[in-house]
């Protein structure tokens, strides 16, 4: 166990403080979230932090809040109220009807809701689907190796990282590989940061993702074949069946939570292993050590930066402050697994030391369900990494480039040698 001793209750009296002053995310943010965080994390565990869209919300950094802030039903997901609040702050009338259809998942309800998606979801989605694709995902990733034998420099995210766990979640769900162009990049517009008075792209990204997945969804409908979205639309509980906007809105769920995190996991977790190269070759002399390797590159620099927004149904004491009702929060797992209060040495990488109760995949009734799956492709990827290119070194002249994304922890581009 990697603890700290004495981790701190998270309400005692000696924890009661003021509010904290209105902090706010710089551009400087996004190439090291971490050092802010420390920052933060020092003044407190809770702090109101203006966007930069210029709308001020609140950011949970502790861990012990953090654990609590995602599993208390009093911070609710539920994604139409969310996005009544944000155009309530930023005095607009308007929402997105695509975009709130494009959350309205299991990530983004609330029990009852959730239960019963979580349920049909889990009838299509189980541990046993995840364990046959392994020889899949060995053979992917052998191909893709493959083809960078005879070259000495690669970018290691458009080359390997990236077309990985789209191949996979191409294949698993029913999606056109040759699609996978178009609905990266209307990830990539969702995702993105965007600043007061920058260009919204989010608008035409949501309604191009929306029509393209109801295409999609009636397409199974009319001919089931043997994938994951077609068995979600057989899915059946006593006669409950998902309904068309729910199938779009879980394709979609799935679809980029499905590769964008297992994405960022390799590229975040080679880098780190090449910013720690005596681990690195000792992970090369023992590959059993790669999947308590691959939690450490979770709690260290996981691929998910801000857990998906929440807001308070009622005021809620955490941390000492107490956050009105109707608000927005994001609890920061980067932050909470770097916590001193619960882990020894956060900011140093040990992946010869076991990490438990990371928080990257979640807790609580929103645990990633895709977690398995993630687990597994990370697994496959860094083992045959090490065989295949043991010498594989940062690139000297590498110029990293970060997502400008405070849902997404990933890298733009890793430039490496492989010899």
């Amino acid at each position: 166990m990697r603890d700290a001793p004495g981790a701190g209750t998270v309400d005692s009296v000696a924890d009661l403080t003021a509010p904290a002053p209105v902090e706010s995310i710089d551009a400087d943010f996004f190439d090291d979230p971490h050092a802010q965080y420390r920052r933060w994390r020092a003044e407190g565990p809770v702090h109101r932090v203006r966007f930069p869209d210029d709308v001020v919300r609140w950011v949970v950094v502790g861990y012990p809040e953090a654990k609590i802030a995602l599993a208390d039903p009093r911070f609710r997901k539920d994604a139409a109220q969310l996005s009544a609040i944000l155009h309530s702050k930023r005095d607009t009338a308007a929402t997105d009807p695509n975009i709130v259809a494009l959350l309205s998942h299991m990530l983004g309800t609330d029990p009852p809701a959730h239960t019963r998606l979580r349920k049909l979801v889990n009838k299509a989605f189980t541990a046993r689907q995840v364990a046959l694709l392994r020889p899949r995902i060995e053979q992917i990733t052998a191909s893709l190796l493959d083809a960078l034998d005879d070259r000495d420099e690669v970018d290691l995210m458009s080359d390997f990282a990236n077309p990985l766990p789209v191949t996979v979640i191409c294949e698993l769900l029913g999606v056109p590989f040759e699609d996978r162009a178009d609905f990266q990049a209307w990830t990539k517009a969702l995702v993105t940061v965007v600043g007061e008075g920058e260009q919204d792209e989010r608008p035409a990204a949501s309604a191009a993702m929306v029509g393209y997945l109801a295409k999609l969804v009636r397409a199974k409908q009319s001919e089931p074949a043997g994938d994951l979205l077609s068995e979600l639309v057989l899915a059946d509980d006593e006669g409950d069946r998902l309904t068309d906007q729910e199938l779009v809105s879980m394709a979609f769920l799935l679809l980029v939570a499905g590769h964008e995190t297992t994405v960022n996991l390799i590229g975040n977790g080679v880098l780190a292993l090449l910013r720690n190269p005596e681990q690195w070759q000792a992970l090369r002399a023992d590959p059993t050590g790669v999947p308590a390797a691959i939690e450490e590159f979770l709690r260290f620099d996981g691929p998910v930066d801000m857990a998906t927004a929440r807001y308070t149904a009622e005021p809620v004491t955490l941390g000492g402050t107490e956050i009105p009702a109707d608000e927005i929060v994001y609890v920061a797992l980067s932050a909470a697994n770097r916590d001193p209060a619960r882990f020894a040495a956060p900011d140093t990488l040990a992946t010869d030391t076991p990490t438990a109760g990371h928080l990257a995949f979640g807790h609580g009734i929103h645990f990633c369900v895709g977690a398995p799956l993630a687990r597994v492709e990370a697994e496959i990827a860094f083992t045959a990494l090490l065989r295949r290119f043991p010498d594989l070194t940062l690139s000297p002249t590498a110029d990293l480039h970060w997502q400008t994304s405070t849902l997404i922890r990933g890298l733009l581009d890793l430039p490496v040698r492989l010899h």
